[in-house]
């Protein structure tokens, strides 16, 4: 028997705020989180100056042997979880060390100062700099691992480390784990420090946004004017749990997943193809048993990219129409890599339980490239729905698409 699987906590770590009442806020009054990155001007050759960095520093409680191991990605995937843990009443319990909760996280890879140390020992033939910990700062599989240290988990770990996919396949993950009767609960998400090395994977590729002298204008999601994204930061976690076993605990539930679609594009390695990413969209529709007329509400990707925004408003036309409202978060937290999917998947439960969704920041001209779709922007949108939808995709053609139930 398939297993109904629900949100029982969430917590983020983002560039407009690590709480929902300051997220909220700078949502609605249009104030996005993207900085000037002076640091960079050092870096010969790379093109853009702009980042999106949050604001998190290491608790004071940590102590040096639980964190040893962490670099900053694993430092904000462990503090998140532990704010989701409490907000899901979980933190202390049994439930953890029981083999019945597991590990579905990941970030595109570990922390990049530890990457470097391993560079300089290829360059300089030197280990100087290298320790115990050192891969283990490295690893793709940093988070997850990480995570289940500090709080004893023993459950099943999925890694995905999937670029801009990574906490959306991690969620999608988990909510099968637990569908299918694997696992009870599941910490789920992802996490992405903010790095030069991160900006000029995409600047190599004149994706990013040159608007150096004017962070407050970009990016620009579908609109005429766009120039390309801007890496950001942060970290998401979600709890998901079996919805019978939330109930009998009296927790409170805030969304269930209904619906995930997965799926790769299989041609090109960094340009996105729309029809894959409408089949991702048709899947988690066909997961949840709905009509695309049921969702009241998309969390677009939204990358302020060329290709990436004409790909996915066309995608989304062929599964909508335009009449389903959308925007993107993107616009003010910029690309936060591994953590988008989470970030955004409990951006929009929280305004779906309130009943109200924000617009795409810096969207004043439409692209006529772009298909025409009901985009908010400007302010606020008041709906009342029951079903969102949150889109992700990655390069190497990744595809994700969740669902969300009030």
């Amino acid at each position: 028997m398939l297993k109904r699987v629900v949100v029982t906590g969430m917590a983020g770590i983002s560039p407009i705020g690590n709480n929902w009442q300051d997220i909220s806020n700078n949502l609605k009054n249009q104030s996005t989180g993207i900085r000037k990155i002076h640091d960079w001007d050092k870096y010969h050759g790379l093109n853009t100056r702009l980042g999106a960095p949050a604001n998190f520093t290491k608790p004071d409680y940590y102590s040096r042997k639980q964190v040893r191991s962490m670099g900053r990605v694993a430092l904000m995937s462990t503090f998140v979880t532990e704010l989701a843990l409490n907000n899901a009443g979980l933190l202390h319990d049994d439930y953890l060390k029981s083999g019945q909760m597991g590990i579905a996280y990941g970030s595109s890879s570990g922390s990049p100062d530890a990457i470097a140390d391993f560079g300089n020992m290829l360059l300089n033939h030197t280990t100087d700099g290298l320790n115990a910990t050192s891969y283990i700062r490295m690893m793709s599989h940093t988070t997850p691992v990480n995570i289940g240290l500090f709080f004893g988990i023993n459950g099943r770990v999925y890694t995905t480390s999937s670029a801009c996919t990574s906490s959306s396949q991690g969620i999608g993950y988990a909510y099968e784990a637990i569908k299918f009767g694997q696992q009870k609960m599941m910490i789920a998400g992802g996490a992405e420090e903010l790095s030069a090395s991160q900006a000029a994977v995409f600047d190599t590729l004149f994706a990013t946004s040159i608007c150096n002298e004017t962070p407050e204008k970009s990016p620009r999601p579908f609109d005429v004017n766009r120039d390309g994204l801007v890496i950001g930061e942060g970290a998401g976690t979600l709890i998901l749990e079996e919805r019978e076993h939330a109930l009998e605990r009296g927790a409170k539930i805030y969304a269930e997943i209904v619906g995930f679609g997965t799926n790769s594009d299989g041609l090109h390695v960094t340009r996105p193809d729309s029809k894959t990413m409408e089949t991702a969209m048709r899947l988690a529709l066909q997961d949840a048993n709905l009509h695309a007329s049921d969702i009241g509400y998309i969390s677009a990707h939204g990358t302020a990219t060329d290709h990436g925004d004409i790909a996915e408003s066309h995608a989304t036309k062929a599964v909508f129409g335009n009449k389903t409202p959308i925007s993107s978060l993107k616009s003010f937290t910029g690309h936060t890599l591994g953590a988008c999917g989470a970030l955004e998947a409990w951006v929009a439960i929280e305004m779906m339980n309130e009943n109200w969704f924000h617009a795409t920041a810096n969207l004043e001209s439409i692209d006529p490239a772009c298909a025409m779709l009901d985009y908010i922007f400007g302010k606020v949108r008041k709906i009342n729905c029951q079903y969102v939808m949150s889109n992700n995709f990655a390069f190497g053609g990744i595809n994700t698409s969740l669902i969300f139930k009030k």
